[in-house]
């Protein structure tokens, strides 16, 4: 199993959701107001804030909350935010890719190199890791979309690359250039997704022990907990055994 979804077994079974729900929304209010400036404030014209949206309501995301985001955008008085992307290793070596939106970079960079260099990693330059990954969209269907079977057809005919099914719902791969057609193809076929965006996938897995994994999740854990951050990704990943005791 990917650390990334390891890592949000492990927030998810500690409790860790409810506690950063207000947190969530408000990062998730960040994407639609910058996707409403960068583009038009209407969904249907606006791919990344069609997709800000979706991911919003997968969320629960109050429908005022939604919108106040965008008028925020229209107003043209919000904050100016940009996206950074920043490129590490942590403990025992593993990849780290962490995307934030900010309006103050050195802020931003100041903080996440001391995440890094506090929990056993260092941040590297840009492109350090990077390339162990592959950007690829991920569209995510609860299980109750239909059998893996059914998934795997209507992904295929919608042009995705891959699809990984299991108990807990099933995973849509796709070109990063196909996303937005991947996705509305699917939707006609399936109904609307749980979330819909860009994902770092890695291409090769670090295993950890459980002394360094235990670091790992902290380390991700105060990433993901920063108001900048939107997303962090890794490539780290551990026994079921370990996997058992971080979820303890």
């Amino acid at each position: 199993m990917a650390g990334h979804s390891q890592f949000k077994n492990i927030m998810h079974k500690k409790g860790a959701a409810d506690a950063r729900r207000s947190k969530v929304f408000s990062k998730l209010a960040r994407e639609i107001t910058v996707a409403a400036k960068l583009g038009t404030p209407d969904p249907g014209m606006n791919p990344r804030l069609r997709l800000a949206i979706q991911n919003a309501r997968a969320e629960n995301m109050p429908k005022d909350n939604i919108e106040r985001a965008i008028k925020k955008a229209q107003g043209g008085d919000g904050e100016n935010y940009e996206e950074v992307r920043y490129e590490g290793y942590g403990p025992g070596g593993v990849a780290i890719v962490v995307e934030a939106l900010t309006d103050n970079r050195n802020r931003t960079a100041g903080a996440v190199r001391s995440y890094f260099t506090k929990n056993g990693g260092a941040l590297g330059e840009t492109g350090s890791v990077a390339f162990m990954f592959d950007r690829v969209g991920q569209i995510v269907y609860p299980a109750s979309a239909g059998s893996a079977d059914a998934v795997l057809e209507a992904a295929i005919e919608a042009g995705a690359e891959d699809v990984k099914s299991d108990e807990e719902g099933h995973v849509v791969t796709c070109a990063f250039g196909d996303l937005g057609e991947v996705a509305k193809a699917l939707e006609q076929a399936l109904g609307e997704a749980e979330t819909v965006k860009a994902v770092w996938q890695p291409q090769t897995m670090t295993a950890l022990d459980e002394d360094k994994a235990a670091t790992m999740v902290k380390l991700l854990g105060i990433i993901e907990d920063d108001d900048d951050v939107q997303a962090v990704y890794s490539n780290f990943e551990v026994s079921d055994q370990v996997l058992e005791k971080l979820t303890a």
